[in-house]
């Protein structure tokens, strides 16, 4: 059966600021405190979503978040109007306040796991919203996340969006940046591969965010072939080194797998599981990256593996879409240069600016999640999310006169910002026609 790959990408919404919210993320906490430029982030990612239309790819677009969470503010026991709870919280809370303005949702990656009906027992698209409970600011998008969801996949003949698993530390699930998946083509049965960074208890520098048990109770949700399902364990080096999901060390699309030498614990037993499963369905490509090549602190430092592997229509080999500093990386620059001239599964190597969202620690991988969809599930959709280049204009008109071009976390205390917000994600959400979630 014929599908495509459609990547619905996160817009990055007008609250983008550098809080230093993420324990594990570097870059993150590099950039803490820093003025950010909200319009600047958002217009990038909008090109970067031009690119992929232009290149003939289906793309879509996820609108922001509400911001601030006035719900989170409320059940920490600030109440009032509006202006009187931010008011409040930037005096005797400001740390939750950054957490309550949050705009992560923008790292779609994050938003849901998704395994395609061709893999599921039942025949359905199934997608379960992560719950994101390691991180504060990020445990409270998963209610609004799953309401988005139901509005775009809304058609229980083709989708089954199901509920994010309990909040608890057990299950704890950062969706499909630690999910892989690989397949002949897109329309064909799969294999899917489950990043985990903990079975038990942690112990780490930084925190495992993925448990074991939430990675089997998706696989389990879904109906999946456990013959097509393999649970692979993240390397505590690579975590500890800042790859606090396992989209910073690896990448997967149609049958190949990219990923740094340290990025699992045991590479050998991976390897040799995802042969196994692909056999009679597919040959798997494997690109590991060493040390030599690629250190991996300047892996993580240019997020090269946070790049978008893609099919484009006409092209033999994969093309990747890394961020401009993998460019500016001699090492990764060096290898980026080299690794077409292989004649591997890659044969393409471009370069895209998002830098103020690499300043929060997300490249082009971790702003998008990838759908594979059928033409009639495409069609079962709402269609206000899929994006030409008229509809791109008319979000880049909304960013351009609604985004504050500084953001200040002494900005954040302005009531009059929290106005601004809505007002803004409302325009998106007309845009969109998905003005009922506003």
């Amino acid at each position: 059966m014929s599908a495509y790959e459609v990547n619905f990408d996160g817009l990055i919404g007008p609250s983008h600021n550098y809080g230093g919210l993420s324990d594990g993320n570097l870059a993150s906490a590099e950039n803490a405190g820093a003025v950010s430029n909200p319009r600047a982030a958002a217009l990038q990612g909008l090109e970067k979503m031009r690119l992929l239309v232009r290149k003939g790819l289906i793309q879509a677009v996820f609108p922001p978040l509400d911001r601030p969470n006035f719900d989170l503010l409320i059940r920490a026991g600030f109440d009032g109007t509006d202006e009187e709870i931010v008011r409040a919280a930037a005096v005797h809370a400001p740390a939750l306040l950054k957490a309550a303005y949050s705009a992560s949702s923008m790292w779609s990656a994050n938003a849901a796991t998704i395994s395609p009906s061709s893999d599921t027992a039942e025949g359905r698209l199934h997608i379960t919203p992560a719950n994101l409970s390691t991180m504060l600011h990020r445990s409270v998008e998963n209610p609004d996340t799953t309401a988005l969801l139901i509005s775009i996949f809304h058609d229980a003949e083709y989708f089954s969006v199901r509920t994010a698993l309990p909040m608890h530390a057990d299950f704890s699930d950062e969706g499909a940046a630690n999910h892989v998946r690989l397949c002949a083509q897109h329309g064909d049965a799969g294999v899917e591969i489950f990043v985990y960074g903990r079975d038990g208890e942690d112990g780490g520098k930084f925190p495992a965010r993925q448990t074991l048990a939430a990675s089997q109770a998706v696989a389990r949700g879904h109906g999946l072939d456990e013959t097509r399902t393999i649970f692979a364990k993240q390397s505590r080096r690579a975590i500890d080194s800042g790859a606090f999901h396992n989209d910073v060390v690896c990448v997967g699309s149609l049958s190949t797998l990219f990923f740094h030498e340290a990025a699992f614990e045991d590479t050998q037993r991976v390897v040799a599981e995802v042969k196994s499963a692909a056999e009679g369905l597919f040959e798997p490509i494997f690109v590991s990256v060493s040390e030599g090549a690629v250190p991996l602190k300047d892996a993580i430092d240019s997020y090269l593996f946070n790049s978008q592997l893609l099919s484009v229509p006409g092209e033999e080999r994969l093309t990747l879409l890394a961020p401009q500093e993998c460019f500016e990386n001699a090492a990764t620059r060096k290898y980026c240069e080299e690794l077409p001239r292989t004649n591997g599964p890659i044969g393409a190597v471009e370069f895209v600016d998002v830098r103020d969202s690499m300043r929060n620690g997300g490249g082009p991988a971790c702003l998008r999640l990838r759908v594979v969809m059928t033409e009639e599930e495409i069609d079962a959709c709402h269609q206000g999310v899929f994006l030409d280049e008229e509809a791109i204009d008319e979000l880049q008109t909304v960013v351009t006169e609604t985004y504050r071009e500084r953001l200040s976390p002494a900005d954040l205390a302005d009531p009059a910002f929290a106005a601004e917000c809505r007002a803004a994600r409302e325009a998106i959400l007309e845009v969109l026609d998905l003005s009922e979630l506003s």
